[in-house]
Order: structure tokens, then sequence, then C-alpha cells
């Protein structure tokens, strides 16, 4: 199996192609973590590669390079440039780093295309397949068959040992029927199904991440670190990420961060990578 996404290709294009408050205390007033955290555990930090995707459709292994380079310890996929996974594989292995993931196309997760998908994501030692977006539509009951569909999915890849999951936007967090989208989602999914908040999305559509991390226990296997807020740089805005991270290192079931930086006000996109690993070094957790 071979990806044939672009990586330039825009987010809408790509995937074109296919909570009620809960107050956390205790938390406030915590300095500077030390790796891991509050006595939690050590938790991986990756670059989703769509924060970089211009310089990878340029040069995808210099830019695998550079990316190792600032002390990132594995890759979030959001295409895969052209490239076999055995290739992958080797460019990974080069550079010493690990697939947190991928972000997955809708036919990838097919039940024609399983088989294959499952092949291509073994090899590139890949565990979680998560839809990016559009997972239903604009009723509850969207949401409801969309749950199905994912808990199907999520026990045919069991087998495997891999998880599929979903990433939220904005819009998942509006008004619906007395919920929201992404309660309807999840309050109606497995264990199995990844709970991949993106904190920085969640804030701008109104949702708690602080919440969600304890609502939804031991399903954010992975978490997208986006700035909300501020001048677009991680650490410099509003997330509050000293809760957040002592969160996935105790009751959030978290096996990766995974910075996702798409705000670039002050900064080229390499330079907000390098900027977004420096702070995570300054907070003990890289």
């Amino acid at each position: 199996m071979r990806g044939t996404f672009d990586g330039g290709v825009s987010r809408r294009g790509f995937l074109k192609a296919g909570a009620a408050g809960l107050v956390v205390t205790g938390l406030a007033g915590l300095g500077a973590l030390p790796a891991g955290g509050a006595g939690g555990k050590r938790i991986p930090v990756a670059l989703q590669l769509y924060s970089v995707r211009d310089a990878c459709k340029g040069d995808f292994e210099g830019t695998i390079a550079k990316v190792a380079e600032m002390g990132y310890q594995g890759v979030e996929f959001a295409g895969y440039y052209d490239k076999s996974a055995e290739e992958l594989k080797k460019i990974l292995d080069t550079n010493g780093l690990k697939c947190a993931g991928s972000h997955v196309r809708p036919p990838e997760l097919e039940a024609k295309n399983l088989a294959k998908t499952v092949e291509f994501h073994k090899t590139i030692g890949n565990t979680f397949l998560i839809k990016p977006s559009g997972a239903g539509g604009k009723t509850k009951q969207s949401w409801l068959d969309a749950a199905k569909r994912f808990n199907d999915i999520a026990e045919q890849l069991a087998r495997h040992g891999m998880y599929t999951g979903y990433h939220n936007h904005w819009v998942e967090f509006k008004p619906m029927d007395g919920s929201c989208a992404w309660d309807i989602f999840f309050s109606n999914t497995g264990d199995r199904v990844c709970h991949q908040l993106d904190t920085g999305n969640c804030m701008r559509g109104g949702g708690d991440p602080l919440a969600l991390l304890k609502k939804y226990a031991g399903r954010t296997r992975t978490i997208h670190l986006k700035e909300h807020g501020g001048p677009g740089d991680v650490g410099k805005g509003e997330c509050p990420w000293k809760d957040i991270f002592q969160l996935c290192e105790t009751v959030g079931g978290t096996e990766w961060y995974i910075i996702e930086q798409e705000n670039y006000k002050q900064r080229k996109p390499l330079e907000a990578a390098k900027q977004a690993a420096d702070f995570m070094k300054e907070m003990g957790k890289l």
C-alpha cells in the first residue's frame, strides 16, 4: 500500500476526500512539573506533520531530520507524501523517531480496505488510526450512527492491537439536542475509540479540556497540544498547560503528547515547531 495524499493540500481538501463544565480543583498554583509530572508517567512528545506540511512536501526526509533534531520523539502523519510504508519506516528509524499515529482518510477505514490499511500501519509501527474530522453530521442521529461505525471498526482493529479514534475541531462543541456532538459520540463509543482531544480547538468551541480529560478518563491515548488565544505560540496563550499535563499523566491514559501548530503569526512553520519543542523542554516534558 502506498500513500497518495499530497502533503500540500489544505485540511479542508483532505477531509472532503473522504462539555458541560466539570470543575477541576486542587491544580491551581502548581509550579513547572518535573518530567512525568507530579508523580505521573513520562509521556513521549510527537509533532503532527500537518504543522510542517509545506516543508514535508518540498523535502520530506530533510524535514523529518529537522524534527528529530528539535528533540521530538515521534511524528503523527497526515498524509504519506507518496512514500511506501517501508520507506516511511526506514526514514523514521534513521532519525530515531516513532510513529505516534496517523490521521487517516475515510477510505482507509472502509471494510474493503481495512486489511491493507492494517498491513500499512503495522509496517510503520502505528497503533492509532484517527479520523481528523467529519465523523457525523448536523443531527444527533448522525452522530449515534457514527458511534456505531467506529465501535465496529474498533472491534476489528482490536485483534491487531490497534485503535481508531476521532479528533475534534470546534464545531463538535456547538449545542445539539441538549448536548453536543462530541459528547453524543464519545458517550456512545467504547474504550477502544480514542478520545483525541485537540486542546486549542476544544477551547475555541467553548469546550473545557480539563473536564473532558476527566469525563473520558483513560481514553485520551493521544492528545493534540494546540494553543488557544495569544500570539499563537504554544505556552503563550490561554490553555491551562500545567493542569492538562497533570491530568494526562494521571487519569488521561495518555500515551503521546502531539504538538499541532497551525498559527504562524509570529514564526514560520518549522520555527513554530521548534518553539513548541522548546516549551515542552522548559516544562520538563521533552
